[in-house]
């Protein structure tokens, strides 16, 4: 799999310049676009980081952090060459820079999972995380 398919529609979402930050009518034409729903591999987007503008798919299940669904997260992270950091939520790094590629949330109505669009398995990497959180995926 690859690189996030969004990757354009999120760049078109934020601000090109500081020219334009208080220019509502280009806020407006901007915000137009988030009226075509997106998705990736089925995924559906839900949004962007509000710090980290990272896109943001839903997860089809709630999310609540268990001893098994840890592990099964820390083996995912493991398979592409991450590691995973407990802050708020878990974030999955690279560990020669510490670069951010993914974060999974638990924290609403369903589980979310915040993607770096430039990581180069940024795609596969949302379909393991989100068949291996799956609470069947627990009980088996």
């Amino acid at each position: 799999m690859t690189k996030l398919t969004v990757g354009p529609w999120i760049a078109a979402q934020k601000l090109p310049s500081r020219d334009v930050a208080r220019d509502r009518l280009a806020f407006l034409t901007r915000t137009q676009l988030r009226q075509t729903p997106q998705a990736v591999a089925g995924f559906p987007l839900v949004g962007l980081g509000g710090s980290c503008g990272k896109p943001c798919f839903a997860l089809p299940f709630v999310l609540t952090w268990t001893e098994a669904n840890t592990r099964a997260l820390e083996a995912v992270a493991a398979e592409f060459g991450c590691y995973v950091e407990y802050g708020v939520y878990p974030h999955l790094k690279l560990p020669d820079t510490d670069q951010e590629v993914a974060a999974v949330q638990d924290w609403t109505t369903f589980g979310m999972v915040y993607l770096r669009p430039g990581y180069e398995r940024a795609e596969e990497l949302l379909v393991r995380l989100a068949g291996a959180l799956a609470p069947e995926a627990g009980q088996a």
